[in-house]
């Protein structure tokens, strides 16, 4: 096959350290709680490196940044996420494009859209869309209790 398809996911509560940094998709949002993780919990980033590698059958992030390692304790996820493209590359696979749906109440993504995008383009090398839904009251992340995220990546054989 030269094509392969992969799905991700990643889910964070909201934590209660106040000066922790809400960050999405490798950008900072100021005012904002951050969300709880051993890593600066970029449910964005997490998803994106979840999709990549499941579409080229390497496994998942626990198992290449296992959140009981200290060598990952606060990492920025786009750092882990450059990791991941280079280990797709190293696999013979190149991203073709990735789409993400975030699931929140707040902060609005929006004004920051492009800047996600174009900060995930960077880091994966390849496109990336970035949409936000509301989950309209509905559940924990209707209640604002966290942030939650669904991938999908597009990989090809890489040409050598």
């Amino acid at each position: 096959m030269n094509i392969r398809v992969g799905h991700g996911f990643d889910i964070h509560s909201f934590s209660d350290d106040p000066d922790r940094p809400l960050v999405l998709g490798g950008v900072r949002f100021k005012d904002a709680p951050g969300l709880d993780g051993h890593s600066d919990a970029d449910v964005v980033a997490h998803a994106v490196a979840e999709a990549l590698l499941g579409a080229a059958a390497l496994g998942d992030l626990g198992q290449h940044f296992p959140d009981d390692d200290p060598a990952w304790e606060g990492a920025e996820s786009l750092v882990l996420l450059g990791r991941v493209a280079r280990m797709l590359l190293d696999a013979g696979w190149q991203a073709v494009n990735v789409d993400c749906s975030v699931v929140l109440e707040a902060p609005r993504l929006a004004p920051h859209r492009d800047a996600m995008q174009e900060r995930l383009r960077l880091v994966v090398g390849a496109d990336v869309s970035v949409k936000a839904r509301r989950p309209e009251g509905l559940g924990a992340l209707g209640r604002g209790e966290g942030i939650a995220c669904w991938a999908v990546a597009l990989v090809e054989r890489a040409e050598a």
